[in-house]
């Protein structure tokens, strides 16, 4: 699948926050990329705020344009409020459950996962990272060495990050269950939703 494979610290530098992992590059020079952006000031057009907040999001998951829409569409079509529901069904992909777990340090390292076939839900091999997963679903690395021992090492390295509230995992047996989804609150508080919707009803 297509994925973003350009300068990461560009884009961390663009959006002003770690996207893809903070850097001592992007520590050293937190201000946007070019000879002006220590000290640009412009100021941005209501049009240029949506497409920045709906990048930013983009990139943060890891999504084509396309498939970004299509998500957008999916939670425009569904009950609820649509900026809630569209972070819900972002969160909800399996390869982001599996980066908030802590089986794998990245949401990029975690789709790799996936199609791999290192992750089971419900005792069946899933390879497709865009798999929302549902309130009471049990999602497990495969029972095999190199499954768990990928595991083992990623959920050392990400000791100290806190599992979020809707999701309970064990990780002596490499289990986690989904309790239920995602309040607004546990999902990403630097996104404003209601600008990438405001964004997309402009089309």
């Amino acid at each position: 699948m297509a994925r973003y494979t350009g300068p990461t610290t560009r884009m961390n530098r663009r959006f002003g926050q770690p996207i893809f992992g903070a850097t001592k590059a992007f520590e050293r020079r937190p201000f946007p990329p070019g000879q002006h952006g220590p000290k640009n000031r412009r100021k941005l057009s209501e049009y240029a705020v949506g497409l920045n907040e709906k990048q930013k999001l983009r990139y943060t998951y890891g999504l084509l344009e396309r498939q970004f829409r299509r998500v957008f569409e999916i939670a425009k079509s569904g009950r609820g409020v649509t900026g809630e529901r569209f972070l819900q069904l972002l969160e909800t992909r399996l390869d982001s459950v599996i980066y908030l777990l802590g089986f794998a340090k990245s949401r990029a390292a975690a789709r790799q996962m996936v199609n791999h076939g290192h992750v089971r839900v419900n005792g069946h091999k899933v390879d497709i990272a865009s798999y929302n997963v549902r309130a009471g679903e049990e999602i497990e690395i495969k029972n095999t060495p190199t499954s768990r021992q990928i595991a083992t090492r990623n959920l050392e390295d990400n000791r100290m990050r806190n599992v979020p509230g809707w999701l309970t995992l064990n990780a002596e047996t490499f289990k986690a269950v989904v309790n239920r989804l995602p309040n607004r609150d546990e999902m990403d508080t630097t996104i404003n939703e209601q600008l990438i919707v405001e964004f997309y009803s402009r089309f």
